[in-house]
Order: structure tokens, then C-alpha cells, then sequence
């Protein structure tokens, strides 16, 4: 095979594609190939472009046996990391003998591996707290307390708590599965995004009031957007909940809802509802990672409010859904922001 015919052979193939001759020196690259090892590896030594121990090792075995082999190999993208799967195979052709490496892109699946992994653990280490809490309480129940009548009501009560806590995580977990397998589904029905707001703060009124905090809406009316009038009554129960939980004692909430803003990162014409706290703030440290499933800022004090850490996730889903944006501004001592950006209702002509 001629250079020409490497060359070609090499493009045509769907991967990044490297052949390294018997004399070990790489005869031909294609595009993908020279993006991922760069632009001036044809005529080098193969060592000099491919420095992992495991990949110069698979090639030296292949070239010496002309057995196939596989091996990863791994890489950093502006601050990423990625890997590959590596395929190794000698090819005898008329006028080319060597080995044919490919690298097929694995990042993403090995992404999704960790993610899922993560899940499992995340899920199990919530899971596992009330469980062995409810254990040891009907272990006592059953020994030393099995008389004691105000123990028994002590322990009961904590038990209804961790077992409604254990509610309250699957419940979220549902959710979370169910706003994840309809992300990709349109949402093409109009809702009233002040009605649902209000209905929202006719459910969390009694919340407020308990914890002594003001509530300001003025909903304007009409206000549509294509939506799901119960995922969106969802997302504002999710952050209003939170900006009244975490907020602290006497704070004031300003929830504002702008059929008009003058700049949003849509494309098309669109709406922002904005929940504003004055509460404690949050570090800007925090802020990039706040819908990450089951990332809190402070885990105790979440845990004790109730929270399951998903609810942010849930409302970036569902958010999604909708091809809006959320939004998360804070200042530490300031309170905190939350907006999100809907496209705006448009009645077909």
C-alpha cells in the first residue's frame, strides 16, 4: 500500500487512526488523530508521541508478535481529562507492514460509569443513617425500654421522623428518575406562571408564618409560558421552601415575575422569575455545584430542615425540560437569588 493509500484508508475510518511502521516510526495519521497527538507526528518515532508505558508496550508486543491487543489511553483538554480505548492490529499489505492503532473516545461513558457509581454510594450512605438509627430503636424497644411508656413515645416519635425521612429521599429519588426520562420531551401547552407561583405560596404560607417570614408577590396577570403546570408548581414549592427554610427567622422574600425582561440568555422571547432572600448567603465557592445531586452546603443543618439534597437537582431538570436556564446569585450576608428564565408563551398563528 502507498503513502497515498495509508492516507486514504486512514480517513475513511470513523476514529482517530494511527499506523506505526515495522521501523517504528508512525507512517501516516488521519485528522482525528493529529488533533488528539498533534499536528507533526508523521516520520517520528512512535515512543515520542505516544509516552504511556502501557500504550508503547502494547505496540512494541504487537510489532514483535502481530497479536491484537487493546489499551487506554489517556489525555488532558484544557483542563479535562480524557480517555480512550485503544485497538491494536498488524496489518501485511503489499507495501506496508505494521500496526493499526484506533482510539475510540470512552470519556463520556466512563463519566457516566463514575456518575452512577456516585449515586449508588450517595443513595446508600442517606439511606443507611435512619436504618440503622430505626434498628437501634427497636432494639431497645424490645430490651431494656420495653416497659419504659415515655420512652417508648421518645424513641416512636424519632423513628416516625428518620422513616419520614426515608419518605421524603425516595419520594425525590421518583422525581428526580421521572423529570430525567421526560427532560427530552416538549413541554408545548401554555400555563399561567403567576397563578402557579401564587398557588405555591398559598401551600407555603403557614411555613412562612411559622418561621415569621414576609412574603412579597405581585403576580402581573397572564403571564404564559409553554409548560408542565405540575413540574413548574415543583420548581417554585422547591425554592421558595428553601429561601423561607434557609433564609433564617424574619426574612423577607421578594418574588418578582417579568414578562418582559430586557436581556436573558434565550434566544427567543422569554420571561425570569426571580426568588429573592435575605438571609445568610452562600459562598460563591458553593454556587457552581448547588444542583449537583445530593451536594449541600452545610449537610447537618439541611439534614436536620429535612432535605434530601435533590431538590436543586430536580429543579434543574425540570428547568431544562422547559429549554429554560436557572440562574444562582449570592453574596455572603446579603442573600441569595434564584431566577428562571422560561421562553414565553407565543400562540400559534
Amino acid at each position: 500500500m502507498p503513502e497515498q493509500g495509508i492516507a486514504s484508508v486512514l480517513a475513511a475510518l470513523p476514529l482517530a487512526a494511527v499506523v506505526v511502521g515495522e521501523d517504528a516510526r508512525i507512517l501516516g495519521a488521519n485528522t482525528r488523530a493529529s488533533d488528539l497527538l498533534g499536528r507533526a507526528i508523521v516520520g517520528r518515532h512512535f515512543m515520542t508521541a505516544l509516552r504511556q508505558p502501557e500504550v508503547t508496550d502494547a505496540i512494541e508486543a504487537t510489532l514483535a508478535d502481530h497479536q491484537p491487543r487493546t489499551a487506554t489511553y489517556l489525555s488532558s483538554d484544557a483542563g479535562r481529562d480524557n480517555s480512550y480505548a485503544m485497538s491494536l492490529g498488524f496489518i501485511d499489505m503489499a507495501s506496508t507492514r505494521g500496526v493499526l492503532l484506533c482510539f475510540e473516545d470512552t470519556s463520556e461513558k466512563e463519566q457516566a460509569s463514575q456518575m452512577r457509581r456516585d449515586f449508588v454510594a450517595n443513595v446508600s450512605h442517606e439511606l443507611r443513617t435512619p436504618l440503622t438509627a430505626l434498628m437501634g430503636f427497636i432494639e431497645t424497644l424490645q430490651g431494656p425500654a420495653r416497659r419504659d411508656d415515655s420512652a417508648i413515645d421518645r424513641f416512636l416519635g424519632i423513628m416516625q421522623s428518620e422513616a419520614a425521612r426515608m419518605e421524603r429521599l425516595v419520594r425525590d429519588l421518583l422525581s428526580l428518575s421521572r423529570v430525567e426520562s421526560e427532560e427530552r420531551v416538549r413541554v408545548k401547552e401554555p400555563v399561567d406562571l403567576g397563578r402557579i407561583i401564587g398557588s405555591v405560596l398559598h401551600t407555603l404560607r403557614p411555613l412562612a408564618r411559622e418561621r415569621d417570614c414576609e412574603i412579597a408577590f405581585e403576580p402581573p396577570e397572564g403571564v404564559l409560558v409553554p409548560g408542565n403546570s405540575d413540574q413548574l408548581q415543583q420548581v417554585f414549592t422547591n425554592l421558595i421552601e428553601n429561601a423561607i427554610k434557609y433564609g433564617g427567622r424574619g426574612n423577607k422574600i421578594t418574588i418578582t415575575l417579568d414578562a418582559a425582561p430586557p436581556e436573558t440568555s434565550l434566544r427567543v422571547p422569554a420571561v425570569i422569575a426571580q426568588v429573592r432572600d435575605q438571609g445568610p448567603g452562600i459562598d460563591p465557592l458553593h454556587i457552581p455545584r448547588l444542583t449537583e445531586r445530593f451536594y449541600r452546603v452545610d449537610t447537618h443543618r439541611s439534614r436536620e430542615m429535612g432535605g434530601t439534597g435533590l431538590g436543586l437537582a430536580i429543579v434543574k431538570h425540570i428547568v431544562n425540560r422547559h429549554r429554560g436556564r436557572l440562574r444562582i446569585q449570592s453574596v455572603p450576608g446579603q442573600g441569595s437569588e434564584f431566577s428562571v428564565v422560561l421562553p414565553r408563551w407565543i400562540a400559534p398563528e
